[in-house]
């Protein structure tokens, strides 16, 4: 790409006319638009309207299977842990490029209204046969032999000075190619577009050769095309080009349509490159990346992982590979999501069966590479005893896969560090001492951000969870700042043997209390253990309730603050995220992530597993703040 032409996609003009959408205001009331085509085509069902009025419900129809064929690209494009060794740029999308492309589909919107037009125009193709071969044919002849070429030369002209920063400066905005890429252009362009798609098939109707398959198979395939090239994946085989020659000059890659955004001086065409050849402006190195792209097995070795796991259905449709723009804001329950249980359910059902781990997201912090790996099992699944070996293999497999490849630093999320399970890693490193990659639990910086959001005046606090890893440390922390700690455990025992840990003089900052009535004068709870609404009752009102309790706590009090899960936003370096993490907000990690950076960032050489080192919180918190990870 020229450095001017880098430029004007960074500033390009918005004010040009026509470059702006009519309904760029309505948000998603857009859809409303669609109301009259609804209307009239229900209307024609039911046997008062007009038979012909039927083309309402194809138009309607054939919107919905355009958005699906897209949906179902982008689920691919997104589906990392099937095609990372293929892709083509591999830089993640971050969220100015999911913003930028909210409304790719308008263009569908606009070539709906162009289609009713047409058929009010022009009745007689409200009446067409189901099939028609000389259609079909006639249909391909008006493609290549107009559409094509015209598409080339208005491409060519929307490259011009005069209207690339105007228009086209829009499209190549986009830095990752997706396939919602295809739809992100102007007004004016997608105008352009629905001539370039409607010379076949509103052409072949007119000549009287026209038919209801015709429409749809060449629009659908007009769009998987589209789609094909603007995958950031390589999906068609050199072979196959070497097998049949000819195919070269008929048919595009994505490898082809990339050099386009690469170099925008070359690769003008629709789907054929035949017509580059003619008029010489194909990239001379379209063939030959094209071979190294669909044959390259070499995959860049993360620096770091996070190993996370499912939380419960719902939770499971906030992949990228689901709902690119769903999964870009925080984790919410979202009533499109009832429908696509089952299916969803289905799904994970499958992913048990492969008994594998899979690569959910990535981004890019300060040139490494960080990745989050996914155990396909629902939260409920880690509390089953029946279950824990299975799941412990899961996380094994995951570890040694990681060492194996050179992986740094491999970061255990919320259950996958379960004590109950593995000791907080524990387990993994005792079985096997020469592991490189850093084993770490990241419960250190989760205490140090759970301690810093304590305000320096509390005198007294009331912790449950007390006897877990974060609520021992946090327990022993508080205690050398002098802090009274009402800590619920009906083992004395075990609050006997933390209680020892702290220094002589502070051993009496350590309190054990049995029942929740205790706190009922207490104005600081620390929740580690999952509460019920009647427990939540005996808080005093003006209660605040910090927690690191997985799933959090349902907030009942309306008289009371709760906390959110201890977290940290990532640096503002950071490439490449397009993703939330489950609840949390843009570019805002769990503590435990957090932990994992900071080990890897740091370069420490020791595994953080087991019991937290309390005189490492305040180590953990200043490195974390070295490195631009901020407190929320």
């Amino acid at each position: 790409m020229l450095i001017e032409e880098k430029i004007i996609c960074k500033s390009g003009k918005k004010d040009a006319p026509f470059f702006a959408w009519p309904w760029e205001n309505f948000g998603n009331y857009k859809y409303l638009l669609y109301g009259p085509l609804i209307a009239k085509g229900l209307y024609s069902m039911s046997g008062k309207g007009n038979k012909e009025d039927i083309w309402c419900l194809h138009i309607l129809v054939l919107f919905a299977l355009r958005g699906l064929v897209h949906q179902l690209w982008s689920t691919y494009n997104n589906s990392l842990y099937i095609n990372r060794t293929r892709r083509l740029n591999q830089q993640g999308i971050d969220f100015n490029q999911i913003d930028a492309e909210w409304h790719w589909d308008n263009f569908l919107i606009l070539q709906a209204i162009v289609a009713s037009f047409s058929y009010l125009s022009f009745p007689s193709l409200s009446n067409l046969p189901i099939w028609d071969i000389k259609g079909i044919v006639s249909c391909l002849i008006l493609h290549i032999l107009i559409s094509e070429p015209l598409y080339y030369w208005l491409h060519r002209l929307l490259h011009s000075k005069h209207l690339f920063p105007r228009y086209h400066w829009l499209h190549h905005s986009s830095k990752v190619l997706h396939p919602f890429t295809a739809g992100h252009a102007s007004f004016l362009e997608h105008l352009l577009g629905c001539v370039i798609i409607g010379i076949p098939t509103l052409g072949t109707g007119l000549l009287g050769y026209g038919s209801v398959s015709m429409m749809y198979s060449y629009v659908l395939g007009f769009d998987f095309l589209r789609c094909i090239g603007h995958a950031n994946v390589e999906v068609i085989p050199h072979r196959l080009f070497e097998a049949i020659p000819l195919l070269q000059y008929i048919i595009y890659t994505p490898t082809y349509h990339n050099l386009h955004h690469v170099d925008m001086r070359t690769n003008f065409c629709l789907f054929m490159p035949l017509y580059d050849i003619l008029w010489k402006t194909i990239n001379a190195n379209s063939w030959d990346l094209h071979k190294q792209n669909s044959t390259n097995t070499n995959d860049r070795v993360p620096d770091f992982v996070f190993l996370a796991h499912v939380v419960d259905v719902m939770s499971a449709m906030h992949a990228p590979f689901v709902f690119r723009s769903f999964s870009s804001i925080p984790f919410g329950i979202k009533p499109f999501l009832f429908p696509m249980w089952p299916y969803t359910f289905l799904v994970m059902l499958i992913m048990w069966a492969k008994s594998r781990t899979f690569l959910f997201s990535f981004y890019n912090l300060r040139g490494r590479l960080h990745e989050t790996w996914v155990v396909p099992r629902f939260g409920f699944q880690y509390f089953l005893p029946f279950a824990a070996e299975g799941i412990n293999n899961h996380i094994e497999d995951a570890i040694l896969t990681a060492d194996k490849i050179g992986v740094k630093v491999i970061s255990l999320a919320a259950l996958n560090k379960n004590e109950g399970l593995n000791g907080g890693g524990t387990l993994f490193v005792n079985k096997h001492p020469n592991l490189k990659v850093r084993v770490v639990h990241g419960n250190t910086l989760t205490a140090a951000v759970i301690l810093h959001e304590i305000p320096e005046d509390v005198d007294e606090v009331f912790l449950t969870g007390a006897t877990s890893k974060l609520g021992r440390a946090i327990a022993l922390y508080l205690a050398r700042r002098r802090v009274k700690v009402l800590m619920l455990t009906q083992s004395t025992e075990r609050f006997i043997n933390i209680q020892k840990e702290a220094p002589v003089d502070c051993q009496n900052f350590l309190v054990q209390v049995t029942k929740y009535q205790a706190a009922k004068h207490c104005k600081t709870w620390i929740i580690g253990k999952w509460m019920t609404p009647r427990e939540q009752s005996w808080a005093p009102s003006g209660t605040h309730f910090n927690q690191f309790v997985v799933p959090p706590i349902i907030p009942f009090r309306r008289d009371c603050t709760y906390g959110k899960l201890a977290a940290m936003r990532l640096p503002e370096d950071v490439e490449g995220l397009g993703s939330c993490e489950y609840t949390m907000e843009r570019g805002v990690v769990h503590a435990c992530h957090a932990g994992g950076v900071v080990h890897l960032l740091e370069g420490w050489e020791h595994n953080e597993v087991g019991a937290i080192d309390v005189d490492q919180i305040d180590v953990v918190w200043k490195a974390a703040l070295k490195h631009g990870l901020m407190p929320l």
